[in-house]
């Protein structure tokens, strides 16, 4: 099967039908074997019955629903596991996604190489209070995951080879950073695509201000799970030295300023009078929870089922 096309959705079910026999117009224009895997992530109005509709009338059509709502990264997740094709096709289901850039995205993995091309809306129909926040999140994924080369990591529109899809997890609200997670799976060819973004014809947006917050909290845990998740000493045992270090440096030296004025005649006061041996105190045992808290991190990464579970591209 040359094309698999994962659309999750919510309570998108005015856009479905549109949506579903533009892209079999495109497959069928290119000559495409392919399916559509539509994931329901928990709708309350009619989208699965809309789907069930669609898979009576279309052999190509194949659908998951979701008991409740859990998100879109757990719906592409579930839609990767079901896809068969060779390249695979991530879109959103309100109709701002344009099937008509398929076949250029096909080529770009089959023709140039690619692993996963992400698409670029440069001149995209939403209000500044949504492009401004979202260039400030691009600018910070591109800092933080070493892919310079992308504008729009969180752009639904994006072309993967197979074996990206079937290698990566894509839990919690990672989907904004795939890229990222193909890139810590050793798939490095990653390219973009402008695309054409078009202006949201029914329903409104599912996702409001808190997903730039939930967005940087998100990229912090995954940079440091892909720099120390497997070698927790490194962080936690180095700060925890640090700290140590000098706590213990800064109470030796009100230690000795105490001798130093007693053995000269001057006026002395007691050491736990003085108000930096306490905060050097607190650094000494801060230091010492931070190495500890690194020595149990790497008591468990070493009982992890995963810690020895590397990308072998080929053997053999």
């Amino acid at each position: 099967m040359d094309i698999s096309v994962v659309i999750p959705l919510y309570n998108e079910e005015e856009s479905l039908p549109e949506l579903c026999s533009w892209i079999e117009k495109v497959m069928k224009d290119n000559r495409f074997s392919y399916e559509i895997i539509f994931v329901n992530d928990g709708s309350t109005d009619k989208s699965w019955n809309v789907i069930e509709e669609l898979s009576n009338k279309s052999e190509h059509v194949k659908g998951i629903k979701f008991r409740r709502n859990y998100g879109k990264s757990p719906a592409l997740f579930c839609g990767f596991e079901k896809a068969e094709g060779d390249v695979v096709i991530t879109m959103d289901a309100d109709l701002q996604d344009s099937p008509e850039e398929i076949p250029a995205l096909y080529n770009m993995i089959i023709t140039d190489g690619y692993d996963l091309v992400s698409g670029w809306k440069q001149k995209r129909y939403d209000p500044l209070s949504k492009t401004i926040p979202t260039k400030l999140f691009n600018a910070t994924a591109r800092a933080v995951s070493g892919i310079k080369n992308l504008h729009d990591f969180n752009c639904g529109l994006k072309a993967y080879r197979k074996d990206v899809i079937k290698n990566i997890e894509v839990y919690g609200e990672m989907h904004r950073y795939i890229p990222y997670l193909a890139k810590n799976a050793g798939f490095s060819k990653i390219g973009e695509k402008i695309v054409h973004h078009q202006a949201r014809k029914y329903g409104k947006t599912k996702f409001g201000l808190n997903r730039f917050i939930n967005g940087y909290l998100d990229l912090i845990t995954l940079w440091f799970l892909s720099t120390f998740g497997v070698k927790p000493m490194h962080i936690f045992g180095f700060l925890g030295s640090i700290m140590f270090i000098f706590g213990f440096i800064a109470v030796a030296a009100v230690g000795c300023m105490k001798l130093y004025n007693m053995y000269a005649g001057n006026h002395y006061s007691l050491v736990t009078d003085n108000p930096y041996f306490y905060l050097a105190l607190t650094t000494m045992i801060l230091g010492t929870q931070l190495f500890i808290a690194g020595f149990l991190g790497e008591l468990i990464a070493r009982n992890s089922q995963e810690r020895n579970k590397y990308q072998i591209e080929k053997e053999l």
